[in-house]
């Protein structure tokens, strides 16, 4: 049996980034090997990351990269946030970008068989997840592409808990980042109202309908029920799309103007926007911890 060093341990940890019991381990069983004991490595990061499949991974970081006249978005989640402000987690938010903006990939499906170094961007991630630790996944990827009459603007929030994106015609990148800002901090669906589906419209409707004969009903002077549908409503409605549409919402740098007029006074037009917050859409799982403890007891009886 080969003699496994402690320099021999020390250099598989610098090649690995894994424990130093691990690569100890490793060692033993390639026999001193060091190409062997990295495949070992890979092998059992993997099968832990695996065992971590059914883990919520709701925290993260949203980010952006720029390859010539193209931005992709996307989100890499952790499970806790504390991993999320890792070294590791954030050289990988930086290599999985920079590789999806460098290949045709459009969506996260695509994006996780991306090829980097000979590996695919999932098998990366999976085993990044075995030396990290946690279950990392690749979410939400976005991809906007450019004209020569336009301009990105591209704004990060708190390291990338929020990453806007705003594409505009015209050519003044310092509007365009106020646009993406704007949006990171108001959070808009729409760019105008003429975007927003006779579906969404219609549904709204019928929430602010309901709304406002609930509160007619408690009424010390209830008004007709037409009057509510037929005056009422209206407004209340236009006010509320108003509210989710990035041209009509007060400019969060000057609320005395619109985004739209903000825009128009620097010759330019908003074409679309990107909005991720880290999170959106996953249902965290809050701990029990007592169950937790009352669990682990009753499985050592």
């Amino acid at each position: 049996m080969a003699t496994i060093t402690a320099s021999m341990v020390k250099e598989l940890r610098e090649k690995t980034s894994a424990g130093m019991m691990d690569c100890k381990k490793a060692l033993t069983a390639s026999e001193g090997d060091m190409e062997k004991a990295i495949v070992w490595l890979r092998e059992h990061g993997i099968a832990k990351a695996q065992k971590k499949a059914g883990a919520v991974a709701a925290e993260g970081l949203c980010s952006f990269a720029q390859n010539g006249n193209k931005v992709v978005a996307f989100e890499l989640n952790s499970q806790t946030d504390f991993v999320a402000q890792n070294q590791k987690f954030i050289d990988l938010l930086d290599e999985v970008g920079t590789a999806i903006a460098a290949s045709n990939a459009t969506n996260t499906e695509e994006a996780l068989k991306v090829t980097v170094n000979g590996k695919t961007l999932e098998e990366v991630i999976l085993e990044a997840s075995g030396v990290i630790g946690e279950k990392i996944s690749l979410r939400r990827v976005t991809v906007l592409t450019k004209n020569s009459d336009q301009v990105f603007g591209l704004y990060k929030h708190m390291g990338g808990k929020i990453v806007a994106i705003s594409l505009l015609n015209g050519n003044d990148e310092a509007v365009a980042k106020d646009v993406a800002m704007h949006v990171a901090a108001n959070a808009p669906k729409f760019v105008k109202k003429d975007d927003i589906s006779a579906d969404v419209i219609a549904q709204e409707r019928e929430v602010i309908l309901t709304t406002a004969l609930n509160e007619n009903a408690k009424a010390a002077k209830p008004k007709p029920e037409n009057i509510i549908a037929e005056k009422i409503v209206p407004g209340r409605l236009d006010k509320e799309l108003k509210a989710i549409c990035l041209l009509s919402q007060p400019f969060v740098k000057n609320p005395d103007q619109t985004v739209e007029e903000y825009v128009s006074a620097a010759k330019s037009t908003v074409a679309t926007f990107i909005r991720l917050e880290v999170g959106e859409g996953i249902e965290k799982v809050e701990a029990d911890f007592a169950a937790e403890v009352a669990a682990q007891v009753a499985a050592a009886k």
